[in-house]
């Protein structure tokens, strides 16, 4: 979610009005809604892929195109075309995807590729009954219950991470990427498909490459693309990141990363413990998470706020739970996860923001 505009959320607070404005801003969010779930087809299919810099063509063109059927283009195009995401001539009709709709909306796009968060919408509300159950339990919602989150999240990673990842990310840490090339042992925790690691291990021939995951489905992929690749200077460890100790010696690593990975853990501050103790004197701990405030009151003009919160009550917070955790919750706030970091052993904790990253913060803190 690297790219995302710089909008604020809307609204950023409630407001006193009068009834039918506020209906009609709930009718604005329902075809908003709609709109996301027809997104993420698009996207899945390849049909905004296809559409990309071709000129105005029919439902039946367009489906011959993408090899799919042309009913369900059609309709699907409706929905694109009332929603204002692409163009229409009555003539055919024929349908236009914009150049500037093109650049949110298209793999070419890379990291302003938006379509790719659209599909966390379905995703969620497949485990809507088991959240709306968790409402009156106050149980939480298992992994193997969210179909096809790691293959969302590994393309999600792949744009956001891995797009910026030369460019801004290592640069945090001053002088890393020479060390890198001299070699030195990284261990990324929670490293899902390992697209990140192989990335790294590809630019880095002399430094060796840990990632370590719950899943053993992603640890599976993970290792099937290092084989892919042909890398010889990567290993993966199907894991559960608190047990760390177990797995990885004592003092081992000059660097340990995690992305997006710390505050859905069933015991965070045990994982934090668990890489300080893995990292060597002096190693540096690079850590993405959510950026927020802490507060509810403190978020309201965050651009993602909607968003973010519902993703943390959906996901983040009930698949801690689950495991007993503590249900942290995307929106922790920088200032909890500070004092996480302290007392997990960290000292001169820095803060960092990307100017192109609305939606993360990137802590490097010294073992």
């Amino acid at each position: 979610m690297s790219s995302v505009p710089q909008a604020s959320a809307t609204p950023s607070r409630a407001t006193p009005g009068t009834a039918e404005a506020f209906g009609e801003h709930l009718i604005e969010m329902l075809n908003h809604g709609a709109l996301c779930l027809m997104i993420s087809v698009g996207h899945r299919t390849g049909l905004f892929d296809r559409m990309r810099d071709r000129p105005a063509a029919t439902a039946e063109v367009l489906a011959t195109d993408a090899g799919l059927n042309a009913r369900y283009v059609r309709e699907w195009l409706g929905a694109m075309a009332t929603g204002g995401i692409v163009t229409v001539d009555p003539e055919g009709p024929r349908f236009a995807l914009p150049a500037a709709h093109a650049a949110c909306l298209t793999r070419a796009a890379a990291a302003d590729n938006l379509a790719v968060f659209a599909q966390y919408i379905g995703l969620l509300g497949g485990v809507e009954d088991r959240i709306v159950n968790a409402f009156h339990t106050g149980e939480g919602v298992g992994y193997e219950h969210y179909a096809r989150f790691h293959e969302v999240m590994a393309e999600d990673s792949g744009q956001s991470v891995l797009s910026s990842l030369e460019s801004d990310i290592l640069p945090l840490v001053p002088g890393l990427t020479d060390h890198l090339e001299r070699g030195i042992r990284v261990l990324d925790v929670g490293c899902g498909r390992g697209r990140i690691l192989n990335r790294l291990a590809t630019l880095y021939p002399r430094s060796e490459f840990t990632g370590l995951d719950l899943s053993a489905e992603a640890i599976e992929q993970a290792g099937a693309e290092t084989q892919t690749l042909g890398l010889d200077n990567v290993a993966f460890i199907q894991a559960n990141a608190a047990t760390l100790e177990h797995h990885v010696p004592a003092r081992q690593f000059e660097l340990i990363t995690t992305f997006d990975a710390i505050h859905d853990q069933a015991d965070p501050l045990a994982v934090l413990r668990g890489i300080h103790r893995a990292l060597a004197p002096e190693g540096i701990y690079l850590m993405q998470d959510i950026r927020g405030s802490g507060a509810i009151h403190g978020d309201l003009d965050h651009p993602l706020g909607p968003f973010l919160y519902t993703v943390s009550c959906m996901h983040c917070m009930p698949v801690s739970l689950a495991q007993g955790g503590p249900g942290l919750g995307a929106m922790w706030g920088e200032p909890l996860a500070r004092e996480y970091l302290a007392r997990a052993g960290f000292h001169d904790i820095q803060v960092h923001q990307l100017a192109h990253d609305p939606q993360n913060n990137w802590y490097v803190a010294t073992r």
